[in-house]
């Protein structure tokens, strides 16, 4: 009888030990998807052309190829009216730490006061980007979004869908 209590006995430590362990052992969580925050105001001096009453920054690395399609985009877009930019990694890490840039290409739109009107977080067709900066200086201009570009909530402004197809 005393071999019976004393293997018992073992057993529920052993019982308890396993449960406890198990509690301790931490499951990773589902994936969460990738999400990146977009700046929702820029200080405009810290950007060439700070008195322009538009800016186009595009955030970019010299190792990514949509990046550089992304500028060759924005670029067509300087006036008088529109400053763009271009924030390298390697030569603004300053700007990409500022503004807690965690991808690239990040494309924004700010308007005179530095209040990020329109961003985009990937490559984008060169209509949406051009759409978008239209939109930002006359709100009576922007076009409804089309099939599969529907608007989502960003950080406090629209941050229009990103069809990883659409270049």
């Amino acid at each position: 009888m005393p071999r019976l209590i004393i293997a018992a006995a073992v057993l529920l430590l052993v019982s308890a030990a396993a449960s406890l362990a198990r509690r301790r052992r931490r499951v990773d969580p589902p994936s969460q998807g990738e999400t990146w925050e977009v700046p929702r105001q820029l200080d405009r001096r810290d950007f060439a052309e700070p008195s322009a009453p538009w800016l186009v920054v595009v955030f970019s690395s010299a190792t990514c190829d949509a990046c550089a399609s992304m500028v060759a985009k924005a670029v067509v877009l300087r006036s008088t009216e529109v400053a763009v930019q271009e924030a390298e990694y390697t030569g603004h890490r300053e700007l990409h730490a500022r503004y807690s840039i965690g991808a690239v290409p990040t494309t924004v739109v700010a308007d005179s006061a530095g209040v990020v009107r329109a961003s985009f977080v990937g490559p984008v067709s060169a209509t949406d980007l051009w759409a978008a900066v239209a939109g930002a200086r006359d709100p009576s201009v922007r076009p409804e979004p089309c099939q599969g570009h529907g608007r989502r909530e960003g950080v406090g402004h629209d941050v229009p869908h990103i069809d990883p197809g659409s270049r």
